[in-house]
């Protein structure tokens, strides 16, 4: 079981940047592979970023790679989204989620088993 809490969002003008932090409390943080999401209003949940259990492997989606890194502290059961160069379409509550999925399946929604309560992020252009 693992419990997830989302922090840092808030509101930046275009070309900002924002660290998002994931705080993780139970056990084995360090096996679970970590994903970030987001949803916009009227929009399904995305695909963000992910990062292996390790720490050695991410994968982003095309829309934020150069801009947004994923990083995690297993030490401090955290991880992180670095979000520069903001873009008013990156608006959305982001969610991070944590799963022992596979790692072909790190993009899907629906491998994941924890979820966080979600931060939202507002840029404005």
């Amino acid at each position: 079981q693992v419990q997830l809490v989302e922090s840092g969002g808030g509101l930046v003008q275009a070309g900002g940047s924002l660290r998002l932090s994931c705080a993780a409390s139970g056990r084995a943080f360090s096996s679970y592979n970590m994903g970030w999401f987001r949803q916009a209003p009227g929009k399904e949940r995305e695909f963000v970023a992910a990062i292996k259990w390790s720490g050695g492997r991410t994968d982003y989606v095309d829309s934020v790679k150069g801009r947004f890194t994923i990083s995690r502290d297993n030490a401090k059961n955290t991880v992180y989204l670095q979000m520069n160069s903001l873009k008013p379409e990156d608006t959305a509550v982001y969610y991070c989620a944590a799963d022992r999925t596979s790692w072909g399946t790190v993009k899907s929604v629906r491998e994941y088993g924890y979820w966080g309560q979600g931060t939202q992020v507002t840029v404005s252009s």
